[in-house]
């Protein structure tokens, strides 16, 4: 199957990679641009389609690259503007693609912007962020909260003013209803497309505009869904987020940031979406062509995973969804690791990754995979003394934040850190992934890389799996199934989560079982049977 390359992104899969754990080539502890670029061969022949790369921007690294200081610079712990060229040069000559995040709802404290705003009410840049009197009492403006812990508004004494920040203190956001604010963010867009760039992550795309009145947010009422991806424990999660998030005014933006892509070829988006509503707004912003090309959410970023939630995210979807795109991920860098959060209780873990990877990408969108994951490494167990996320310590113990899945990537079984580097890593390898290394698992026929590499090769072959449409989904206790299909081509997919074998009936039609995709399954009088933690691949 030949995918147009204007529409490369419609149903491929886009390997996450986290370049602070990835490689390091200069071996001080951190990953690098360099690493990467020297990786890239191992990326390729996992049979993926692209790379998103995780911040690597000029940045204080209060938040790991987050909290950029710089949008036109790679930050020296990563390397040069001309280590970057290099990685695009050897990704397209290898065939991927390359995305890279896109930051723009705010910006570190030591942006030279916002450097400017905080000095005066009447500097040239005093209306680049979000600032607002305090009330009478001296109290913040509204009751809005930070997803990091605490109020969202943090006092400035020269301006004798509040400003919003939606993450850290240090994460200060942008005001987007300045035309100048989006003018700037739109010339940063374009600086890295014409440096080569394929697409762009857009982290946490439904904060970019808030309410200009300021109004308070309501409590969340009993029955009211919580924002997917927040923790039951962060006092964020007991709000409706009707003003400091998701405002109608984004559509405006977004449908400029698109017609800015337009002018190149082959440019893709995907936006990260946190919202009480989030597949509602992931529909809106994919719809009609001229705002994003695809979105994700973390309704399988979170702990639910029985089959029937599964069935019912994907009708949800299905339904709201129209001409839009999805893109699905089981992990990424700031949840729990999928074989850990899903699978911990499993009695075949490797056999159980195995299958999701089937599920995740016979959905219809694309897919991120993160870094690892085709390892199927656990959760890294990191104590409290090693800890470096600055989400994770003000909530320990209940949550202990996003540093286990950002732990360094094992490449080398038996050698120090892993193969990662010969430094003392930023985080520590857990011991359980040395067992787990690249070099291990290249020695395995059955091993989860194996399977990674020969599950994903295969897909590609089936036009119905990758870019066709859904129908007919159906869940019991241990599985689902649903048919992919397009004008050529009707495919039946089942998938058994369970540890014992599961029989479901096939639709109507003439059902001829596929071979080659790694998984046993047998077809017989108008059934399907499925073993433990197998998937089964039938067209009719």
């Amino acid at each position: 199957m030949k995918q147009q390359e204007s529409t490369w992104w419609r149903g491929a899969v886009i390997y996450q990679i986290y370049p602070r754990s990835f490689y390091d080539a200069n071996q001080d502890g951190i990953g690098d641009l360099p690493g990467i670029t020297q990786q890239l061969p191992y990326v390729a022949a996992l049979g993926v389609d692209a790379i998103w790369l995780s911040p690597f921007f000029t940045s204080p690294m209060k938040d790991f690259g987050y909290d950029v200081s710089d949008y036109r610079d790679v930050d020296p712990l990563f390397g040069t503007l001309d280590d970057f060229k290099l990685l695009v040069q050897v990704a397209h000559d290898l065939g991927l693609k390359v995305m890279i995040d896109q930051v723009l709802s705010h910006t570190s404290d030591e942006h030279a912007w916002f450097q400017e705003s905080r000095v005066s009410r009447d500097n040239p840049k005093s209306d680049w962020y979000v600032w607002a009197d305090p009330k009478p009492d001296g109290t913040p403006p509204n009751n809005w909260l930070s997803i990091f812990g605490g109020c969202a508004w943090q006092w400035e004494s020269r301006r004798q003013q509040y400003y919003l920040h939606n993450f850290l203190v240090s994460q200060p956001d942008l005001n987007f209803h300045n035309p100048e604010v989006v003018e700037h963010l739109l010339d940063t867009v374009k600086f890295w497309l014409d440096l080569g760039v394929d697409g762009f992550r857009l982290d946490t795309v439904n904060f970019y505009m808030h309410d200009r009145q300021l109004r308070d947010n309501p409590g969340l009422s009993t029955g009211d869904s919580k924002s997917l991806g927040v923790p039951g424990t962060n006092p964020y999660s007991m709000q409706k987020h009707q003003y400091d998030i998701s405002q109608p005014e984004n559509l405006g933006f977004l449908k400029k940031l698109r017609a800015l892509l337009d002018q190149y070829d082959g440019i893709t988006t995907v936006g990260e979406i946190g919202d009480d509503d989030p597949l509602a707004l992931m529909a809106q912003y994919t719809a009609d062509s001229d705002k994003l090309h695809m979105a994700y959410t973390f309704d399988l970023l979170n702990i639910h995973r029985k089959p029937d939630y599964l069935a019912s995210v994907i009708e949800k979807i299905e339904g709201a969804i129209n001409d839009g795109w999805a893109c699905w991920a089981l992990s990424n860098h700031d949840v729990v690791r999928c074989i850990t959060r899903w699978g911990e209780d499993e009695t075949d873990q490797v056999a159980y990754g195995k299958v999701l990877l089937a599920l995740v990408t016979s959905l219809r969108g694309s897919v991120c995979l993160y870094q690892g994951e085709e390892l199927g490494l656990p959760e890294a167990d990191i104590p409290f003394e090693k800890i470096q996320d600055p989400y994770g310590i003000p909530f320990w113990p209940e949550y202990k934040g996003r540093d286990g899945c950002r732990t360094p990537m094992p490449w080398v079984g038996d050698e120090g850190n892993a193969g990662f580097s010969s430094a003392e890593p930023w985080l520590p390898v857990d011991p359980r992934h040395n067992a787990l290394a690249v070099d291990k698992q290249e020695q395995q026929s059955d091993s989860m890389l194996a399977h990674y590499r020969t599950y994903l090769r295969w897909r590609k072959q089936f036009a119905a799996l990758v870019d066709g449409e859904l129908s007919d989904v159906q869940s019991n206790a241990q599985g689902l199934r649903f048919v992919r299909y397009n004008d050529e081509q009707r495919l039946l997919v089942a998938f058994n989560l369970s540890d014992s074998d599961m029989t479901i009936s096939l639709p109507e039609g003439n059902w001829q079982a596929l071979e080659g995709h790694g998984f046993a399954f047998r077809l017989e009088n108008g059934s399907v049977t499925l073993p433990p933690y197998q998937a089964a691949f039938a067209m009719n």
